[in-house]
């Protein structure tokens, strides 16, 4: 909502010297959100006078239309001869008023005018448009043409009221009020201790039996709804220039004097109207629900068909406007036409004042897709006390400013209904905020909200028309709280209990992502919504169990209505991101939940908000909810180590994306192990498949591995990139966290090394296994150095795999008899469980 400064101050007495950026701390400091203060005219700097046009000669043989014209600005250019200007807009003629800007002025954005030469003539000044002086957009988009009797040489910035401050409001959803400049006002006055001129207080005419006829079938939709008519209005009357000035201040286009005068009467008292072509309505005037497949053309020219839960206003041909939302097309405001002699120029309009039901306008502006000024503010809540007088102010507008006369008629029908009346208890407040108000501060700081408030102990309150979200004593604080300042509450830091620290869940993931960072991983958090066809991109099989995905019912985009299983989609997303803002060698990690919906799908039921839930109510609540896991994920991309004078570097390969896995599981202290695999997004040989044993029986818990080359060209991604993604939860239920010291030995090791030739497809770590539980106890560790082929030297399809074994024993120096003995075991279990030989 946009205040302009000068229009506040005609229904609050500001002291002269306060600015907007006072008015812009006395606001928030009440509680609302005044987002900036604009400055309309700072840089603007005269001479800008009113002119006349005298003479327009067009210039020939230029690409466009120029006109060279001379302008009677009086005795503002000090000689009162009249001023020569160069000029290319078409829209005025000789004998016009216009606004002139003369040589030493500045205009907005600091453009200097002074005298200069062009198309052949020398131009001492500007005609000026409306956006040239930042007036906003007058419709016109050319020349401002002043109304004929304006004086020639008056000062145009005054005129104008081109210098004004205005407050740009960001108005909460509950405040339909402040949509407004009346209910803005009422805050202002609130802030500063000042008296209010409430520009709803009128003098209105009681309806009778003459006023134009009104059928209201759906009461609940429009609770109230009064017409008043007015005929004869003059088809040449314009919007006055202050009225203009205004609607282009709070951001609206002036278009004729009866819808500017509605418009008007809206941003004063919050009261959307609506004014229709007598002439054009047929029959009595009706609300009521929309027959399913009617349509109607609004005013944007659009036809729209309606459903059956859409608030109409009809006459005898059927809907002539959406109720709350836009009108019809074929009751609209007709203009004057200056050619046509002021045929078809509406002279008699009906005034349509109502109040309708927030939540249907609301639905009906969201299905149409059709947010107007109208809807916002029957949205949050309008004043249903405030359609007469905003029916008469605009009555008397129109007779003022177009020379109509007002009808006796006058028609209001109200559904009955009583207002709203709220018990609470006088220390409420102060039981909220925690400070000692007081019964008296509370009773005057309700009071000035509006409300009419009786007892002592317990305060009977009724909230005025104009605050329909004061519902319940809690509301009823707030108001107190914030009138009193919220930078006056004390501020008192929270004590937590003694005894309480992380759980062991929250310092495994913490350990995790150390360990991840400090093996050059940066952490990277993502959205956890994604697009189904992501799963396409990775190369899901069509019954992979990824693709049960739970879908929002109001998703932030429609493009990704699903919540995550697999972290992978924003890690890569984020790698692919990174890559193209050029930073190509990355490595990237993510712990984060994700989503897997239940076999049984259940609703969950709302839990009380006036107690603390059961334990029960907690596990209903939590059985209706999916399954989420806690995952973390790897990619990594570029080079894994950088060049220099100690080396060449390397880049990021398969085997790194398995040292992280590694990493991890060793900080869960479980036993993870590889083998080749196969899945989605990797390449189908260079993944491995990461295993632990649960229960006792082997469960897939990740791979890791280098990226499928399809899934790089489709996502977009750099060449050979690599990623691994783990279930942590099961890491965490299968390890051991209790932290192990370390066994210094004092006896030597004996080490042993050993190549064995195996068939290719023969993994390593199934070999490796086999070794370590042939070597028995004495065994301390095992690491594979070396991976050599050579078809020649070991035949084809062999390979051949050294390890490097380290003996030990606690109590004694082992002999060398006792490591050979034991790595001859190894050697022999290795050889019977995967065919190995000794090499050479």
């Amino acid at each position: 909502m946009r205040v302009p400064l000068s229009w506040l101050r005609e229904y609050v007495d500001l002291p002269a010297t306060e600015t907007g950026r006072d008015v812009q701390a006395k606001l928030i400091s009440a509680g609302l959100e005044v987002e900036t203060v604009e400055h309309l005219g700072a840089d603007l700097k005269g001479p800008l006078v009113v002119g006349q046009v005298l003479t327009i000669e067009e210039l020939e043989g230029f690409k466009k239309p120029i006109r060279f014209c001379t302008v009677d600005v009086g005795q503002a250019n000090g000689t009162g001869e009249p001023q020569e200007i160069v000029c290319g807009a078409r829209n005025f003629s000789v004998g016009d008023k216009v606004v002139v800007v003369l040589p030493g002025a500045t205009l907005p954005g600091g453009f200097s005018i002074s005298a200069r030469k062009t198309y052949g003539k020398t131009s001492h000044g500007m005609i000026c448009s409306s956006d040239e002086l930042g007036m906003g957009d007058d419709g016109t988009h050319g020349i401002i043409v002043l109304p004929p009797e304006t004086e020639v040489g008056k000062d145009a910035i005054e005129l104008l009221e081109l210098v004004d401050e205005v407050l740009d409001i960001a108005v909460t959803a509950n405040r339909g009020d402040c949509l407004s400049i009346r209910g803005v006002a009422r805050e202002t006055a609130i802030a500063y201790g000042l008296p209010l001129r409430d520009p709803a207080l009128l003098d209105v005419p009681g309806p009778n039996a003459y006023g134009y006829p009104v059928k209201v079938s759906d009461p609940a939709g429009c609770d109230r709804f009064t017409a008043r008519t007015v005929t004869g209005l003059s088809p040449e009357a314009r919007s006055p220039i202050w009225l203009q000035r205004r609607l282009q201040k709070v951001g609206m286009r002036p278009i004729s004097l009866a819808v500017d005068v509605t418009n008007y009467v809206m941003m004063e008292l919050g009261q959307p109207l609506h004014a229709y072509d007598r002439h054009q309505v047929q029959g009595t005037i009706g609300v009521r629900r929309a027959q399913e497949g009617e349509k109607i053309v609004t005013l944007d020219g659009v036809e729209r068909k309606l459903h059956a839960e859409d608030l109409v206003i009809t006459d005898d041909r059927g809907p002539i406007g959406l109720a709350g939302v836009m009108g019809g097309a074929d009751t609209e405001i007709a203009d004057h036409d200056p050619s046509e002699e002021g045929a078809g120029a509406t002279t008699d309009v009906i005034i349509e004042a109502a109040h309708f039901d927030q939540v249907s306008v609301a639905r009906t502006a969201r299905r149409h897709k059709l947010s107007s000024e109208a809807s916002r503010r029957f949205e949050r809540g309008v004043d249903p006390q405030a359609a007469a007088a905003a029916a008469q102010r605009t009555v008397d507008l129109l007779v003022l400013l177009a020379g109509g006369t007002a009808e006796a008629g006058v028609t209001e029908v109200v559904a009955p209904g009583a207002p709203h009346t709220i018990t609470m208890a006088a220390d409420h407040p102060d039981k909220v905020a925690g400070v000692t108000y007081g019964r008296e501060t509370v009773v005057r700081r309700l009071q000035e909200v509006g409300c009419d408030v009786y007892g002592q102990d317990e305060l009977i309150v009724t909230v005025p028309s104009w605050r329909p979200d004061l519902t319940d004593p809690n509301d009823l604080a707030e108001e107190v709280i914030r009138l009193e300042g919220y930078e006056n509450l004390p501020s008192t830091l929270p004590r937590p209990p003694a005894g309480r620290g992380l759980t062991a869940r929250q310092r495994l993931h913490r350990r995790i992502g150390r360990a991840l960072a400090g093996a050059g991983y940066v952490e990277a958090l993502n959205y956890p919504f994604v697009s189904e066809q992501v799963f396409d991109q990775l190369g899901l099989e069509a019954d992979d169990p990824a693709r049960r995905v739970v879908k929002l019912a109001n998703p932030l985009s429609d493009e990704e209505p699903a919540l995550r299983t697999l972290l992978l989609p924003g890690l890569l997303a984020a790698l692919r991101r990174n890559d193209g803002r050029g930073s190509h060698d990355l490595a990237l990690f993510e712990t984060g939940l994700v989503f897997q919906p239940r076999d049984a799908a259940e609703v969950a039921a709302n839990l009380p908000v006036d107690r603390r839930p059961s334990p029960d109510d907690i596990a209903a609540l939590n059985a209706a909810l999916p399954d989420q896991p806690r995952h973390v994920a790897v990619v990594l991309a570029g080079a894994r180590e950088q060049a220099g004078w100690w080396g060449k570097g390397r880049p990021a390969d398969w085997a790194d994306a398995v040292e992280a896995a590694r990493t991890v599981a060793r900080e869960a202290g479980a036993d993870l192990r590889m083998r080749k695999g196969q899945y989605g997004p990797w390449h189908p040989g260079r993944c491995a498949e990461l295993t632990v044993t649960v229960d006792g029986a082997e469960r897939v818990v990740g791979h890791a591995g280098e990226l499928h080359p399809r899934v790089l060209k489709t996502l977009g991604l750099p060449a050979r990139a690599c990623a691994m993604e783990l279930d942590l939860d099961v890491l965490e239920r299968v390890g051991d966290t209790v932290p192990q010291a370390p066994s210094i030995s004092t006896f030597p090791v004996a080490t042993q090394d050993v190549a064995l030739v195996v068939d290719a497809f023969v993994p390593a770590a199934d070999v490796e296994a086999a070794l370590r539980e042939g070597a028995g106890e004495l065994l301390e560790s095992i690491r594979l150095f070396d991976v050599y082929e050579n078809a020649e030297q070991l035949g084809e399809g062999r390979k051949s795999l050294a390890y490097a074994l380290r003996f030990r024993a606690d109590d004694r120096t082992l002999t060398v008899d006792e490591a050979s003995a034991a790595r001859e075991t190894a050697v022999a279990l290795a050889a019977d469980r995967t065919g190995a030989v000794l090499r050479g």
